[in-house]
This record gives structure tokens, sequence and C-alpha cells, in this order.
């Protein structure tokens, strides 16, 4: 298949385009510059040259495709509800090129949005329109194309991680770095689940060739990692102390990340493994932090 991906130079892309390319598919990868270009070509991906801002580069992207892969999303999470409406059209624009087939287009979400009850982990089969999250746009704009004839699949993201990133903690890092400690909120045993790029990756090939229109997919190799055993591990590899922090004082310390800090996250991947027979082996959360360069 011939499979154009968006964010096809970004931290899971950049996975996905050598996962797909060694199962024997072509890559059309986007990108909007010259060094994105040069590193699709090193891969052996074919350049689609275009942006997020631009919805004629999607869909002429996809046009020319037998299946889509979304991955770009603008990580401005200052901005957070613009840019998941920003995704929005994006899926929008790509459904466009699709409708009336039977091409694949697999969108991305977050885990959060399959958290029904408290305390209780996300499911494959939950999802809850008026969830506070923004995120829901994604989703909710995979729905919308879905009813005009489009393929649509999601895979829903936790804290996806190597030695170098690892999602939402690679800005906790940075916080614990300028500000001295490293911090959770309250007991910190509120828990984020996570998964291995590499894992990541082969997750979005195996959700693109099953071709399952209205399936949910989740990229869970680790159920709940204790933000409490995130943030200790991190003081230590800073060399900074860990502390506890209230509600109030998480928000002044965080920023636009506060109120993720202190959200108890945990996801299960039950359905997605029986469905698709995904197998994740990649090394954990806590152990890619403990190799990480801090310094």
């Amino acid at each position: 298949m011939r499979i154009f991906v968006t964010g096809a130079t970004g931290f899971i892309g950049s996975a996905v385009v050598p996962e797909l390319i060694n199962a024997g598919h072509q890559v059309i990868g986007l990108t909007r510059s010259d060094a994105g270009a040069q590193s699709l070509t090193a891969a052996g991906a074919e350049v689609h040259r275009g942006n997020l801002e631009d919805p004629e580069s999607l869909r002429s992207g996809a046009a020319k495709s037998d299946g889509v892969i979304h991955l770009a999303f603008d990580h401005d999470f200052s901005n957070f509800v613009a840019i998941c409406e920003k995704d929005r059209r994006a899926i929008e624009a790509l459904g466009d090129a699709l409708v009336g087939s039977d091409r694949p287009l697999v969108i991305t979400s977050g885990t959060g949005m399959g958290n029904a009850l408290p305390g209780e982990p996300a499911t494959e089969d939950h999802f809850d329109p008026n969830h506070p999250n923004p995120r829901k746009s994604s989703e909710l704009a995979g729905a919308s194309v879905a009813t005009r004839g489009v393929n649509v699949s999601v895979v829903r993201l936790p804290q996806v991680h190597d030695t170098v990133k690892q999602g939402l903690i690679t800005y906790a890092i940075a916080v614990a770095r300028e500000k001295g400690v490293s911090a959770y909120v309250g007991d910190g045993l509120n828990r984020w689940p996570a998964a291995h790029v590499l894992d990541t990756a082969r997750l979005y090939r195996l959700a693109l060739e099953k071709r399952e229109t209205g399936a949910r997919y989740h990229a869970v190799a680790e159920e709940g990692v204790p933000v409490r055993d995130i943030a200790e591990v991190v003081g230590r590899g800073l060399k900074v102390p860990v502390v506890s922090l209230s509600p109030d004082e998480a928000a002044a310390h965080f920023g636009w990340l506060a109120p993720f800090a202190g959200w108890d996250m945990p996801a299960s991947s039950a359905q997605t493994k029986k469905q698709l027979g995904w197998h994740p082996t990649g090394p954990g959360l806590i152990a890619d932090l403990k190799e990480m360069r801090y310094s």
C-alpha cells in the first residue's frame, strides 16, 4: 500500500515510517521543511510538502494514497483548545479525499478519552462526547467523516517514550530542571499509562492493515505508572530534591501542565491486544527514564 503519513518526521512518525517500509509498504511523508524532506528521503519515503495549516496539502496527499496515518499534532499545550480544533480541521480535510472509498484513515487521540469511571482503566469501547478534555475533538471529527463513508479508526496514545522523549514527562523534566525540584501532586499515586515508541509504531501499522471501521485501539504497554515513581527517577537523574505539592502549589509550579500532573489516567489495552495480536516488547517507562542523559 501507498501510505500517506502526516507528522512523518516527528517523534512517533519517525518510527512509523520505517515500520511501514520494512513491512513492504510505500510511504508518502508530509513535511514543511527542507530538513524534513532530507530525513524522509534518507528513510526511503516519498516527500509531500505541506502542513496542518494547509488543508489542500492534506487532501492532495491523501488523494494519492491507499491509506492515511494521521500523526501530525501541534504540541503547544499552553493553547490546547485551539490545537485540538486545528486537528479537527485536519481530520476533516483528510476525510474529504477518502469519501466513498475503503481506504483506511487512522487518526490519533489520547487514552484519557476512554476513562469512564474514576480510578478505573480507560477502555477502547468507551468514548464520552461530552468529555472535558478538548482532545475529544479528534474523535468527534473522525466520527463525522465516518458518516460520509470514510473508513476511520483511532489509535489512542499514552505517554510514548524512549530514552530521549517521554510524552508529557518531557515537559515535567524541563520544569524540574528550571525549578530545581522534581514534583508530584498529593501522594503521587495517580497513574499515567505508557508505551515504547517502537511498540507504538507497530500498533499504527497493525491498525492500518486491519482496516476496521470505527475501531479504537490503545497503545498501552503499562497500564499505569505512579507519577511519584516518575518524579523520583527524574529527581535522581537531575540530582534535585523530590517534593509533594498541593493542587494549589502545583498550579504555580507546573503552569499549563498542572491539570495533567494531578490526573489519574490508567488505561487498558486488553481489547487492542486481542483484536490486533499486538504484544509490546520494548523497555518500560521507568527503565527508559533511568537510561536518559540528564546532563
